[in-house]
This record gives structure tokens, C-alpha cells and sequence, in this order.
């Protein structure tokens, strides 16, 4: 029996699961998974949650908690936000596990052993009020590429990939100071060694689909440089090697063997070898973010360390929200946990598999979903099967009727049905997800048709045998139907597989190693059931979705918008405040000396002001009438805006303005009487 190795992308462990982390990699290896199981494949499908790294490390110390805390708590809420979307991971494991130290200190060991490893002297940031080290997301300050904000290992906004020494004005991130350069050992890995065996992998693998070809492809044109697989900190795997405190590996340097140690994990409670299964076959999915990890840096690990490389990396494009980047810190999201309180699982799994090819981005919306779900689901494969079961039950007794006369439309409604699996098998083993659903739709598109212009609920008055035909060969179709759509639908085809009285695969959460066997089999669905076969009664398949439901999803998403447009106003008033440095330049401010003071006839706040500016006596009115009587004033020092344009208080003309603060208690200076302040 052939084997699979499956390995989902590890989700990172600060954060639940949206819908774009369903679409991009979770559904589709599933999708893949199921298949493969129900084609006789020993399949193993692994995760873990990636629980090291700087982001993780830095959010502990603002919050003033240890790592594992929240690790602890993202790691059982992103297993049950994949539990309850139905992906049947057969190991679901932590980078936290003792296995996985093991493993990816062994893992490191053999690369230093064999040379691939090596120290270096580098620049990095360090902190002295902080006393340590800055990696990564230690540090913030400006990209010197784009100059916007920019965290030290990325731009969120050009995208450039950088090093906490390229920042400009950096600031350390948990104490705000500024940080300077200090050497500092490291340990590097010798990719430059293995460009051309990875430019041949890459180049000749046809497994590999031309976007994820093309993303490596763009990452071997410059060349590649060693690459750094250790960090100064605390949390995470401790180097292995030398004498070394507070310096472990870098996430990306062990997160990859998670799936080695999740798989061996797994295969030790059972008694079984993972490394079976992952030298036969093995396939990554993944985020497209993450191609470039996938086809560079680990094959080349793999290479090294002399292990199979991957059949194949398969990566997922982003999902957007409403037309709308998803933003997490914004809100702009839809949780997997809130999607699923509201909605079953499947009418998820089939609308982001139908919406575009897995290559492709494609965006989330509302009320498309909606329209999907009703149209395509309800009105096209759920009216159907319905229709298929109610007339067999109204017509026949609940029994599958012989076939009747066969003219042409019947031949090609047969010939369609059983071409069906494998038009959808072909698809699936080429990863084409999509394609293998749209085989499944537009099958049940045509079945409509054809149950339509067959009229068995007239033809059971006018034409019997036509009528048993057609009924025959629905049932038929419902039957493979309930086949292939196991892996894409997997409640949705055994409850089809109920009404039909046959066993289905369905179990919620995650694969039970006594059930990794399936009870459905691919080469099932190119088998007819036999005539007098009894049926159950029918059940709908799907509910539409009311108007009701959509609207409270989109009103929810209109708050945040709106109130995002009442910060940006805000920001907006805030910034119309501000002066450039050059219309700040054009104020003249000039130290003056008081030499007269008289209050003002008819006001209680204004005093008159004679000045001295040096090469004149300047008259000012001033409203600090109540915080100072004029003899106060006398020879006092202060700072006179002097190039403002003329203006008349209570009919006296002021000829500048004294500098005080929201009290009225004015600025004063040691300054010489008429010069200037700069």
C-alpha cells in the first residue's frame, strides 16, 4: 500500500483561525486528505502550532506573562476551530512538545556536524537599559526603503524583507529606548552552497504548480545568501552547540521539523515508522506568504541533512473581506469560531473552494455567499437529490425502479454519471480543487435539465417506462454524488449516504486511528446500485439563508467601518492642527521687556503693553489682566511673537502677541532684549 505524508502549515500560536487560514491551507489538504484515504492511500495528515519566535516572546512581556501562557491558550482554540471546520488531522501537536526539542536540536546538530553550520560575526541592535540583544520584533522604527513604520524583520507596507540593523531612528519595543550596534555570534546555515541543486528542484519538479515554480524562481535570480538560523532571546529551542546563554533557534530554523515530530509523535503511539510515509510521498499546503520558506530554505535543510524532498508545496492564495485587506488588528475578520456559530461547516468548505481557483486570491463576501449557498447548493444540488428521493418514494414505493426505455438524453445522462469520478479524481490528485467541484456542479446543473425535460411525474401517467428510467438514473447519480462529495463536503455526503441506507464517513473533529480506514471508497461511486433498493425518506439538505442572517454579518462589519471613519476624522482634525517646520520658520518670536502696563477701560481680562524689542517700543494688548496686576509687569522679560499682522481689542491696536500658557502665566526668558529666539 502506498503512503502519504500531509503536512498542514503550522498555525501561529498568538491568534484563533480565520477564514482565510481555512482557505489558503486547511480545506484543501483535506480536501486531498479524504481523496487519498478513500483510494486505499495510508495516509498521515499532521499540524502543530508554532509556539516559538519573537512576536509571541514580545507579546509575554507587555502583558507580563510567561510565553507557554499563551501559547496554552491559542493552541486548544485553534484545534477546536480545525475540529469544528471538519479537518481530520490525524496529529495535531505543539513546537512546545519534548519531542519536537529533541528533534530539531538533533536536526540542527547534524547540519553543524556535517559542516553546513557555522558561527558568525554579525551587527545586531542591542538594548542597554534592556541589557540584551534586539531580534526581529524587538525593534521598531522607519524602513529606509519606503520610509513608513516598519517592524525589524519586515515592511508591512513595501513588503521588503529586513534586518533590525537597516531601520532608521530604530526604538527598542519594550522599553522605547534607542538601541546601538554590537557585535554579536551567530550561528549560519551555508545556503549559498545549495543553489543549484535547489535551481534544479525547482526547475524540474513538475509537481510543482507554475505560481509556486515562479515565486522560487524570483528568489533564485539574485542569488542566495547564507542565512542566519539562531537569535539571541530566551524563548525557544536552546542551541545545541557550544557554550552559548540565552541564544536559541530561530523559528523558521526548527518550526518546519514540526511537521517530522508532530508525524513521529503520532506514529510512535501506534507503533509505526513516519519516516515511511515521508519518504514515499509528501506534500506540503500552505499560505502563499510562506512559499519561498517551503522551496528554498527547507529543501535545501532536507538536502543537507540528506532527506526526500517534498512531491510537491501547494500554496493557497489570500482571502480578503468585502473587497477589504483582512486586518486582525482592526477587526476586520470573520473568526472561524463566530462563522460557524451561525452557519454549518460545509456551506464554508464548499463556498471557499468554489469561489476561485486555490492559486488565485479571491475575496469573502457576504452577500455572494449568500447567493452561492441558496443558488448553487439549495436550488441546484439540494433540489436534486430532494426531488430524486421525494418522486422514488411518491412513485415507487421508496424503491429504486428498474430501467425502463433508453433513448439518447439517457445514454448521455449514464454516460455523465459514470465519467463523473473520474473527472473528479483527476482534478483532485492534480490539486485543482475547484475544478473538481465545478465537475460536480455542473453535473447536477445538467441532472436538473435532464429531470425536467424527463417530467417522471407526468411520464408515470403517460410513459412509465420513461419514467422509471429517470428515476433510475437519478438515483444513481445521487448515489456517486454521495461518493465525491465526501472529500469536499464530508456531513453533506453522509447524510445523503443515510437516506440511501448506506454507511458514511462522517465523524466531527479530528481522524481516530481505528476509523482511518473509510467506509466509502472512491471506486465505489462508479458502481450502480441495484433496482428495488429501498430509500429513506427524504430530508432537506440545506436552508436558505435568510436576508435576516446576512444582514447581521454586514451590519457588524458597517460599525467598524464606521467607527474607523470617526478615528480617521479625528486623525484627519489633528493633522489639519499641524504647520510644516517651514510655515513654523515664518514666526518671529523676540525677547521684549515690558515698560508700561495700564489696564484697559471697559474689560476686566485686557492689559495695554509697551514693549521694548531693542530697535523699538512695540504696543501689545494682552488678555492677562486677571492673573496680573500691572505693576507685576514692569521689567519683566518676555517672548513676543512680532510679525503678526496688526489687530484692534476693545479699539486699542496690538502690534504682536506674548507668549503664555492655556493659564495665562506668561513664557519668560534670560535672553537679551531684542533677540531672537530660534
Amino acid at each position: 500500500m502506498s503512503k502519504l505524508f500531509i503536512s498542514c502549515a503550522l498555525p501561529y500560536a498568538n491568534g484563533a483561525c480565520h477564514l482565510g487560514h481555512l482557505r489558503s491551507t486547511y480545506i484543501p489538504a483535506d480536501i486531498y486528505a479524504r481523496y487519498n484515504r478513500m483510494n486505499g492511500v495510508d495516509t498521515v495528515m499532521v499540524c502543530s502550532t508554532d509556539e516559538h519566535g519573537t512576536p509571541i516572546a514580545v507579546r509575554a512581556e507587555q502583558e507580563g506573562r510567561e510565553p507557554k501562557e499563551i501559547t496554552d491558550i491559542y493552541h486548544e482554540l485553534i484545534g477546536n476551530d480545525l475540529k469544528n471546520a471538519d479537518i481530520s488531522l490525524d496529529s495535531f501537536r505543539r513546537t512546545t512538545d519534548k519531542k519536537h526539542y529533541e528533534m530539531a536540536q538533533s536536526f540542527f546538530n547534524d547540519l553543524y556536524d556535517k559542516g553546513y553550520v557555522y558561527e558568525k560575526v554579525i551587527d545586531q541592535l542591542y538594548c542597554d537599559k534592556c541589557n540584551r540583544g534586539l531580534p526581529d520584533r524587538y525593534v521598531e522604527g522607519i524602513c529606509p526603503h519606503c520610509h513608513s513604520e516598519a517592524r525589524g524583520d519586515q515592511c508591512e507596507v513595501c513588503g521588503r524583507h529586513l534586518d533590525p540593523t537597516d531601520l532608521e531612528e530604530p526604538q527598542c519595543l519594550i522599553c522605547g529606548s534607542r538601541p546601538h550596534i554590537k557585535p554579536s555570534t551567530q550561528y549560519y546555515f551555508n545556503l549559498e552552497k545549495f543553489e543549484e541543486p535547489l535551481r534544479q528542484w525547482i526547475y524540474e519538479n513538475s509537481h510543482l504548480q507554475s505560481y509556486v515554480q515562479n515565486f522560487a524562481k524570483e528568489w533564485l535570480k539574485d542569488g542566495l545568501k547564507d542565512w542566519s538560523m539562531t537569535r539571541d532571546m530566551k524563548w525557544g529551542i536552546p542551541v545545541p552547540v557550544g557554550d552559548v546563554d540565552d541564544k536559541v533557534l530561530y523559528v523558521w530554523a526548527e518550526a518546519f521539523i514540526g511537521y517530522q515530530s508532530s508525524a513521529a509523535q503520532w506514529a510512535e503511539e501506534h507503533g509505526l515508522n513516519w519516516k515511511d510515509y515521508w519518504d514515499d510521498k509528501t506534500v506540503h499546503f500552505i499560505g502563499k506568504d510562506i512559499i519561498y520558506h517551503h522551496t528554498i530554505f527547507w529543501p535545501s535543510m532536507l538536502m543537507a541533512n540528506e532527506m526526500s524532498l517534498p512531491y510537491s508545496v501547494i500554496g493557497g492564495g489570500y482571502l480578503s473581506l468585502e473587497g477589504r485587506k483582512m486586518s486582525t488588528s482592526k477587526g476586520w475578520v470573520v473568526w472561524v469560531d463566530d462563522f460557524l456559530k451561525e452557519f454549518d461547516s460545509d456551506l464554508l468548505r464548499y463556498y471557499l473552494i468554489i469561489n476561485a481557483p486555490l492559486n488565485k486570491d479571491t475575496d469573502f463576501a457576504w452577500e455572494d455567499f449568500q447567493r452561492r449557498i441558496n443558488n448553487e447548493l439549495t436550488d441546484n444540488l439540494g433540489n436534486f437529490i430532494h426531488r430524486t428521493f421525494t418522486f422514488t418514494t411518491k412513485f415507487f414505493d421508496g424503491k429504486i425502479p428498474e430501467k425502463g426505455s433508453f433513448d439518447e438524453d439517457d445514454a448521455a445522462f449514464e454516460e455523465e454519471i459514470k465519467s463523473l469520478p473520474q473527472r473528479v479524481g483527476d482534478a483532485i490528485d492534480a490539486f485543482e480543487f475547484r475544478d473538481g467541484l465545478l465537475e460536480i456542479m455542473n453535473t447536477t446543473k445538467n441532472a436538473n435539465k435532464y429531470f425536467n425535460d424527463k417530467k417522471p411525474w407526468k411520464m408515470v401517467k403517460e410513459d412509465m417506462e420513461s419514467a422509471k428510467t429517470c428515476l433510475y438514473l437519478s438515483n444513481q447519480l445521487v448515489h456517486t454524488l454521495s461518493v465525491v462529495l465526501t472529500p469536499y463536503l464530508p456531513e453533506t455526503a453522509s447524510k445523503i449516504r443515510e437516506v440511501l441506507g448506506m454507511p458514511g464517513d462522517y465523524t466531527p473533529g479530528f481522524m481516530n486511528f481505528d476509523e482511518r480506514t473509510p467506509q466509502v471508497m472512491w471506486d465505489e461511486a462508479s458502481n450502480f446500485m441495484e433496482s428495488g433498493k429501498a430509500i429513506g425518506k427524504a430530508k432537506p439538505l440545506f436552508n436558505k439563508i435568510e436576508d435576516e442572517k446576512i444582514k447581521k454579518q454586514q451590519d457588524k462589519l458597517k460599525a467598524l467601518e464606521e467607527k474607523e471613519e470617526k478615528e480617521n476624522k479625528k486623525e484627519d482634525e489633528k493633522m489639519s492642527d499641524l504647520i510644516s517646520i517651514d510655515e513654523f520658520a515664518k514666526t518671529k518670536l523676540v525677547v521684549g521687556q515690558i515698560k508700561e502696563a495700564e489696564a484697559i477701560e471697559g474689560s476686566k481680562n485686557l492689559l495695554k503693553l509697551q514693549v521694548d524689542l531693542g530697535d523699538e517700543i512695540r504696543q501689545v494688548v494682552a488678555g492677562i489682566a486677571k492673573r496680573y496686576a500691572p505693576d507685576e509687569l514692569i521689567d519683566r522679560k518676555v517672548i513676543v511673537v512680532a510679525n503678526l499682522e496688526p489687530a484692534k481689542l476693545f479699539g486699542v491696536e496690538s502690534n504682536g502677541m506674548l507668549l503664555a500658557t492655556d493659564s495665562m502665566e506668561l513664557l519668560t526668558t534670560e535672553g537679551k532684549v531684542g533677540e531672537y529666539i530660534k
